[in-house]
């Protein structure tokens, strides 16, 4: 699996090390650094959502990693980019049931709010989960996927 790391300023450390763990895991996974550095407090959330996103939403990778201060700025700003569907989770049912019953294809952390062991292990429930492909949980996703037609 192709995945997509990116932080603003707050998040630049803990992207870093998680890329790091994350390919010493030794999961086969291609990992690409999108940017923030943590070198300038101007880079802003929204910037980095946006870079992700797009990559999501263009098929460049498979799903996205995002983190800021809190997680809810990046997941927000995510959220507006038809196909992302991004959402915080600090623990790694959230991070598992996100993919597994609503198909979410970007996880947003929050350095601020979660430790380096907690969100590699997050990172980890994320990465190893799969769509059900459930009758419910499709039925729920192609009316996830109406509103956001209707509202394009």
């Amino acid at each position: 699996m192709r995945i997509g790391f990116a932080a603003d300023h707050a998040g630049a450390a803990l992207k870093d090390e998680l890329i790091r763990r994350v390919g010493a895991a030794g999961l086969g996974h291609d990992l690409v650094d999108l940017g923030g550095d943590g070198s300038d407090p101007n880079d802003d959330y929204p910037d980095f959502a946006a870079r992700l996103g797009h990559v999501v939403r263009d098929g460049e990778v498979d799903r996205g990693i995002l983190i800021c201060g809190s997680g809810v700025g990046a997941s927000v700003a995510a959220n507006k980019i038809r196909g992302v569907r991004a959402a915080v989770c600090h623990d790694t049912y959230s991070a598992h049931q996100g993919v597994e019953h609503d198909d979410m294809n970007v996880l947003t952390l929050g350095s601020r709010v979660i430790g380096s062991e907690p969100a590699f292990e997050a990172a980890l429930a994320f990465l190893g989960a799969t769509f059900s492909g459930e009758p419910r949980h499709v039925r729920r996703l192609n009316k996830v996927l109406a509103i956001e037609a209707d509202e394009a």
